[in-house]
């Protein structure tokens, strides 16, 4: 599955590209990739392994799935499913569409060889790849603001790439190598070495960068509202996941582990992340960045229990970047078929959209109660977890603090339902319609991802979660 997962994508691209196919070609083309990627999860004789062996034959990577890795091949399976759908929506032009697949397919491969990876080096490489593909589709329709949103993201992304890659010389310095086993153990023979220590940090701090965490987030509203409504599905949905705090937990869990330095680190940002994002969100008024500033939030959360150091914390973190990936998509196509049918996004423009589109607005107040945690939907559940795991590790304090941040949380969401789809309707939405099923449709198979998730939490957390961690 792994060695698949990475070379399909960039041969479609080539294939597709010589000769130049159709705008509909690439976009059939990468959908398929994106189902079979899910299926190959759950059904591996669907032949990723026969093609993954004829692969092998020619390139030899330092990849390997475990059950970590098969819980963010879902994740952003389904969310480059759903945002290449709604961007063709909006896609006028054939050329874009090809554009759009294409990008989509490379950031992919990019997502797919990172979380295979099993060494720094490996990872750095496809972070780069994912870096790269993902400013240019920010920027894909040129317009100032989204250019700029793009700037800020490649300039922001590139220091945290410079910290990334000399970290994992210093690693090498010490260790000989860049593979995780080989690291892991120079840190326990060397842990108190300041080489370790700097490579340790400097490694944390541009993922935290990368994660768009509190204090490192002034790139993340622009690029998440500025970029076209399909893209901002697939950036609010995997790939600040996947980049910056994915690879933070395969850091911690297959690499340095947790140190009480760590842990206070990791406390300290998730709780600031969570407040201060929750506090900027009630304040915007544009559509999606109220969507990025909760992002921000919402990340905070899987840091938080990242910090409580222990197999239950990483599982939590886990089920909430799963949850996450699914109830923020949906909020990114809720906030494209708002857009779609009435060409804004000022929240202060609208009300009583909800009598026009009472699946939009439906299936937004089911994503909002799962981001609240509210049961029985998939949020309550690892964000229940996430407790637990802060409780259990004798971090009672983070623990009251995530209970209480979820009024927050409410709030501004509350706030959004409230003024985009509640009250009296607005006189110059008197001719809206409910958003085209190409919108709705994913709408509608994302809502009910996060209500069957929700509903059975046991199966995913014994069948999924649990064995990613080794918790039996």
């Amino acid at each position: 599955m792994t060695i698949s997962l990475i070379f399909v994508p960039i041969i479609l691209v080539i294939l597709l590209n010589i000769p130049r196919l159709s705008g509909k070609a690439a976009y059939y083309a990468a959908l398929a990739f994106f189902a079979w990627q899910f299926l190959s999860v759950f059904f591996p004789f669907l032949g990723s392994q026969q093609i993954a062996d004829l692969i092998s034959k020619f390139f030899n990577l330092n990849v390997y799935a475990d059950g970590i890795s098969k819980i963010m091949i879902i994740s952003a399976a389904i969310t480059a499913f759903v945002s290449l759908i709604t961007s063709k929506v909006f896609a006028k032009r054939d050329s874009r569409l090809f554009a759009l697949s294409n990008l989509m397919l490379l950031a992919a491969a990019g997502i797919n060889g990172l979380v295979f990876a099993r060494d720094l080096f490996t990872m750095y490489v496809f972070i780069e790849v994912i870096a790269v593909a993902s400013y240019i589709l920010i920027a894909i329709d040129k317009k100032d603001g989204a250019l700029e949103g793009g700037f800020k993201y490649l300039i922001i992304s590139s220091v945290a790439t410079v910290m990334m890659l000399f970290s994992a010389a210093l690693f090498f310095l010490v260790a000989g190598s860049t593979g995780f086993a080989e690291i892991s153990l120079a840190v326990k023979d060397f842990g108190a070495n300041p080489l370790v220590s700097a490579a340790t940090m400097l490694f944390i701090t541009a993922l935290l960068i990368k994660g768009g965490i509190i204090p490192f987030h002034a790139w993340l509203s622009g690029a998440y509202a500025e970029a076209p409504a399909g893209v901002s599905v697939f950036l609010g949905g995997i790939i600040t996941k996947t980049t910056g705090i994915f690879t933070l937990i395969r850091f911690f869990y297959s690499v340095v582990g947790f140190s009480e330095n760590i842990k206070t680190v990791l406390l300290i940002a998730g709780s600031l992340s969570i407040v201060i994002g929750a506090l900027i969100a009630v304040t915007q008024k544009d559509f999606k960045r109220v969507l990025a500033y909760s992002s921000i939030s919402q990340v905070g959360y899987i840091v938080l229990a990242l910090g409580a150091g222990t197999a239950l914390g990483i599982g939590a973190a886990l089920f909430h970047v799963f949850n996450h990936a699914v109830f923020k998509s949906l909020l990114f196509v809720n906030s494209a078929s708002v857009e779609k049918e009435t060409g804004r996004l000022d929240i202060d423009s609208f009300g009583g959209l909800g009598y026009k589109m009472p699946i939009t607005s439906g299936t937004a107040a089911i994503a909002f109660l799962s981001a609240a945690g509210i049961p029985p939907f998939s949020g309550f559940w690892s964000k229940l977890l996430i407790i637990l795991a802060l409780w259990s590790a004798n971090c009672k304090g983070f623990a009251v603090l995530a209970v209480l941040a979820s009024l927050f949380t409410m709030a501004y969401f509350l706030n959004l339902q409230k003024k985009v789809f509640f009250g009296e309707l607005n006189a110059q939405l008197e001719d809206v319609r409910e958003a085209p099923l190409a919108l709705t449709l994913p709408a509608m198979f994302l809502c009910a991802l996060t209500i069957g998730a929700g509903l059975l939490f046991p199966y995913v957390l014994r069948l999924l979660i649990f064995p990613a961690v080794g918790i039996v």
